[in-house]
């Protein structure tokens, strides 16, 4: 297919204009004009490149891609040595941010949920980022939350609570935002689920006795761009893969 057939699908599906948003979603880098060969996957770090490119990629498909709003414009460093390893091999860049986050099906906190059972009931925060609602089981505990998203996930969460806590409201949020916590404590969950954590939530978690969960930004956004990379695949006939370049954070 053709890339500005399939940016101009992917801009109007995430509805790309309606997120103010840290960087420019949609295409960032320019490679070829013809997509065959659709390689997913988190952060566009140079490791990820290098990775596409082995696979025979022609497009890739990021969650993190480049010029995040504040840094240094200059292309030196980091960022001259991945920008220089797209255009050097003609690779297409295209990456979604807050719009992949949001998303109600394909969207990081739709996937996330999908795979812990968690039923949404509704959003709030900014752009309406943060969904709230229930475990799928009435009778989950702290600790059972805690294993389901270390068996999901693979890898063990950072828990802020106690493992005897019934969880009967939840909110989450993929990612960083941490910065919603108070706000989720104002509406009444049990508990929090998010990628990262700050000093502060730990404290906040302790004196509101609402359970805080980080379980890494990168494990819980992996799924919105599998998700969209399969679906482009399905809908075009484009080879997708999703590689995942793992990060401990």
């Amino acid at each position: 297919m053709q890339l500005s057939e399939l940016e101009a699908y992917l801009n109007q599906l995430l509805d790309i204009t309606r997120f103010r948003d840290y960087c420019p979603n949609g295409l960032q880098v320019e490679g070829r004009n013809e997509v065959h060969r659709l390689v997913s996957g988190v952060t566009a770090s140079l490791d990820f490149l290098h990775a596409a490119v082995a696979d025979g990629a022609d497009t890739v498909l990021v969650h993190h891609g480049y010029f995040w709003r504040g840094e240094d414009p200059r292309l030196v460093g980091m960022k001259q040595r991945r920008i220089a390893f797209l255009v050097e091999h003609r690779i297409n860049l295209l990456a979604y941010h807050l719009p992949l986050d949001a998303h109600p099906e394909l969207g990081n906190n739709a996937q996330l949920a999908r795979r812990m059972g968690l039923v949404e009931t509704g959003r709030f925060g900014e752009q309406d980022l943060v969904a709230h609602g229930r475990p799928g089981s009435p009778a989950t505990t702290l600790r059972t939350l805690r294993l389901d998203i270390e068996r999901i996930l693979a890898r063990k969460p950072l828990v802020i609570g106690e493992d005897t806590q019934p969880i009967r409201r939840i909110a989450w949020c993929t990612g960083g935002a941490q910065d919603y916590f108070d706000e989720a404590v104002r509406r009444g969950v049990d508990a929090f689920l998010t990628g990262e954590i700050s000093e502060r939530n730990v404290h906040a978690a302790r004196e509101s006795g609402v359970a805080f969960i980080a379980a890494g930004h990168h494990a819980t956004e992996r799924y919105g761009v599998q998700a969209l990379g399969e679906l482009v695949s399905r809908e075009f006939g484009v080879s997708h893969r999703f590689l995942d370049i793992d990060s401990p954070v």
